[in-house]
């Protein structure tokens, strides 16, 4: 299979932020699968029962950022 990559990147507030892990958090839990649009197509991608879960923060002067990572 060829590798599908789909990255999305927005200016939001902080709580529709945490909405849209919600969001992630749900499909994950309920769907046991992750949703997204791809060129205007809805695809789906199923998730194991098992994934490698990775958090990381980074506070520096120029800038924060919080990085979750879920792979199988």
């Amino acid at each position: 299979m060829d590798l599908i990559e789909h990255e999305h990147s927005e200016n939001m507030r902080r709580e529709a932020a945490a909405e849209k892990l919600r969001e992630i958090a749900d499909m994950l839990s309920r769907h046991n699968e992750i949703r997204f649009e791809l060129k205007g197509i809805s695809t789906s991608v199923d998730v194991p029962n098992e994934v490698e879960f990775s958090f990381e923060v980074e506070v520096g002067s120029d800038g924060s950022e919080i990085e979750i990572e879920i792979s199988w």
